[in-house]
């Protein structure tokens, strides 16, 4: 009878027959006729019977069969080897067939038995054993909990352990939590993205759930409230200006930033006047208030809702509303009778508000052909709307560029429904809203206005700062790309030698920022931001980052309501322009672009006829399928076929910033014809 031996390799239990024994070593065959060497003290257990392809098969049900606990009250205390517990453990010389079972029983059972060489084990102290067991038990319990609460999500049902827990799993899941692991398993189990399950479990109502709380646990993880304020810094007794200013604004607008005036100047000319509220000399750098809005950076919008950067009240505080005095930073400019520059002056001081106009007033009086014959717009303060304008003209002749991107639309969104709580800002119910797109064209009488004399206040006081060597906020672009600076660069694309943002200080933090500066240049004082400032650095690129952010979620916003529109309308064939970027094609009648794959080739320009399919809401995604080409000549209808609405403007075009000057709309695609961006 041959020889057999049972040996460990690489963890594993091995049974193998002798063909030859050189005292310290061994050759052995392994059942499937592999041979190799073996060192004596690899040796495990040598013996007869049985044959090495039946000892584990047999030994493994036994050991199965074992309580490692009863074998850990029969083990001594010391070190021993399995053979000396065999013994003992079946009161007779054990076969091969058992003395294996109990090394196997032993093995398989580390919390009991710890591993003190080759056959020898220790077991473990009642301590360790006791932590060890409530750990294990408590690892059971766990995946017990992870399986239930995957297979309540894969069959559409919330888990109440996950009810509290949306947020996180919205923005930065812990994947160190029973509630993420079960989750990331059901969405594995279902291949369905996390949006989809969520929703299909009811997590949230709808898709505009998904993404505006997706949005605002990212944006504002303290949530979208203010906290209680004490009043802000006392300004002090300022001069009353002696002008009777008029703002524009959309009718929804409550941050109203700027204001306008006219005055004749006999014999001179005229002298102008561009007002912009001063929250700066009551939020004061360093203080709550300024924590508020450092911490915002900017008003977000959105169709039908917007998050302020600043609380109604202290915004009601200083907004150029119509009746009072207003405190602001203003700038005149003196002109000729030809609106040719003379000079120009800054004051801060209190300015008397006649009026706050509204677009949809006095937009339908003000066409470009009689305004250019010199007929009076007939709405209220036509004549001053009408002297603007022709100012407004000069100023963007002698910019050489044009205020606004002629032929192109701004869309204005309009929610009917409950779709925020204008109180607490809280989601009511989007679903059953209605959405209403209109299109407006880009390059109006009312655009250019607003437009070139936001500009020239931009960019003289962007020049001031700089001849007092008071650094500011910038916007430059040189060689095509715009980007923010602390430095008086040039702004080719508007034609102007340096632009800071100064004329919405309600509504973004770069504009506070400049009019703090501004109020030390014009009063004599210290700036707060001194030249190469570590915070100044900080603010500007945490409001360039942010800033884009919120650009990016109103684009979304807006394609949201888009695909809602294509929904409650049940419309599904369109026709649309091609653009340069293959194959993507611009709707006709809607601020959409979307993919065409199977379009032909056709140069940019090309019309052709498309059907749309249900749109996805939770991805903004649609299906899309081409119909047929309705001309395939290269337009030149004004349109620039190079803007997407998931591209940022700015980068796709050099004059993005003259469309900021005219409305939030005309920059980011808009949002319910929100705040002037100025």
């Amino acid at each position: 009878m041959s020889d057999y031996v049972l040996f460990e390799e690489g963890g594993h239990f091995r049974a193998a027959t002798i063909q030859s024994d050189q005292n310290t070593t061994l050759q052995v065959e392994l059942p499937g006729g592999k041979r190799q060497k073996l060192k004596v003290a690899q040796v495990l257990l040598r013996f007869r019977d049985p044959a090495p392809v039946q000892l584990l098969p047999m030994a493994e049900p036994l050991a199965a069969d074992m309580d490692p606990a009863f074998l850990w009250e029969c083990a001594p205390e010391a070190e021993f080897a399995v053979a000396e517990l065999a013994a003992d453990y079946y009161g007779h010389a054990p076969s091969a067939t058992e003395s294996t079972a109990l090394l196997l029983a032993m093995h398989n059972a580390p919390l009991y038995f710890h591993r003190r060489g080759k056959g020898v084990f220790r077991r473990a102290p009642p301590d360790i054993l006791k932590a060890a067991l409530a750990g294990q038990e408590k690892k059971r319990l766990q995946a017990e909990a992870i399986e239930r609460m995957a297979a309540q999500l894969v069959a559409g049902t919330l888990p109440t352990e996950l009810a509290d827990q949306i947020e996180s799993l919205l923005v930065q899941p812990d994947r160190n939590r029973l509630e993420v692991k079960a989750f990331e398993a059901a969405c594995a189990e279902t291949k369905e993205s996390p949006a989809a399950l969520l929703l299909r479990c009811g997590a949230f109502p709808d898709a505009y759930h998904w993404h505006y709380r997706r949005f605002v646990a990212e944006r504002f993880p303290k949530g979208t409230g203010f906290p209680d304020l004490p009043e802000p810094a006392a300004y002090g007794n300022l001069p009353l200006a002696d002008v009777q200013a008029v703002s524009i604004d959309d009718a929804s607008t409550t941050e109203i930033d700027d204001a306008l005036s006219v005055q004749r100047l006999p014999g001179i000319g005229w002298r102008f006047g561009i007002h912009i509220a001063a929250p700066g000399l009551g939020i004061l750098p360093g203080s709550v208030h300024d924590g508020v809005a450092r911490a915002r950076l900017s008003t977000v919008y959105m169709p039908g809702h917007k998050i302020t950067m600043l609380p109604d009240d202290l915004v009601a505080r200083f907004t150029l509303a119509a009746g009072t005095p207003c405190p602001a930073v203003s700038l005149y400019v003196t002109a000729d009778e030809q609106f040719e520059i003379l000079n120009h002056e800054s004051r801060v001081e209190r300015v008397p508000i006649v009026a706050n106009l509204r677009l949809h007033e006095i937009e339908p009086h003000m066409d470009a052909e009689a305004l250019n014959r010199g007929d009076i717009p007939s709405c209220a303060y036509g004549e001053t709307l009408l002297t603007l304008w022709r100012f407004a003209a000069a100023c963007a002749g002698r910019r050489g560029k044009p205020a606004s991107q002629a032929g192109l639309h701004d869309y204005h969104y309009q929610i009917d429904g409950p779709l925020h709580d204008k109180s607490t800002g809280a989601i009511l119910d989007p679903a059953s809203c209605h959405v209403h797109i209109e299109a407006r064209k880009r390059g109006s009488p009312v655009d250019m206005l607003v437009a070139e004399l936001m500009i020239l206040a931009n960019a003289t006081w962007g020049q001031l700062l700089a001849e007092k060597s008071i650094p500011g906020l910038y916007r430059a672009q040189v060689g095509g790309k715009v980007r923010m600076t602390t430095s008086a660069l040039p702004h080719e694309g508007l034609g102007v030698a340096c632009y800071a943002w100064s004329t919405s200080p309600l509504r973004r933090y770069a504009d506070l920022i400049n009019q703090w500066q501004l109020i030390a240049a014009l009063t004599a004082k210290t700036a707060p931001f001194a030249p190469r400032s570590a915070e100044l650095f900080a603010a500007m690129r945490d409001f360039d980052l942010t800033y884009a952010g919120y650009a990016d979620f109103q684009r979304r916003m807006e394609r949201y309501w888009c695909l809602r529109w294509l929904q409650q309308t049940d419309t599904s064939r369109f026709e649309g322009t091609l653009m340069r970027h293959v194959p993507n094609v611009r709707v006709d009648g809607l601020p959409l672009v979307v993919a065409v794959p199977s379009a032909p080739e056709l140069p940019p320009g090309s019309r052709i006829s498309l059907t749309l399919a249900d749109p996805d809401l939770l991805d903004l995604s649609i299906q899309t399928r081409f119909e047929s080409v309705l001309s395939a000549d290269a337009a030149d209808t004004g349109e620039d076929l190079e803007i997407l609405d998931e591209v940022s403007i700015e980068d796709a075009l050099p004059e993005a910033e003259e469309a900021e000057a005219v409305t939030e709309a005309a920059a980011n695609a808009p949002t319910e014809n929100p705040e002037p961006d100025r």
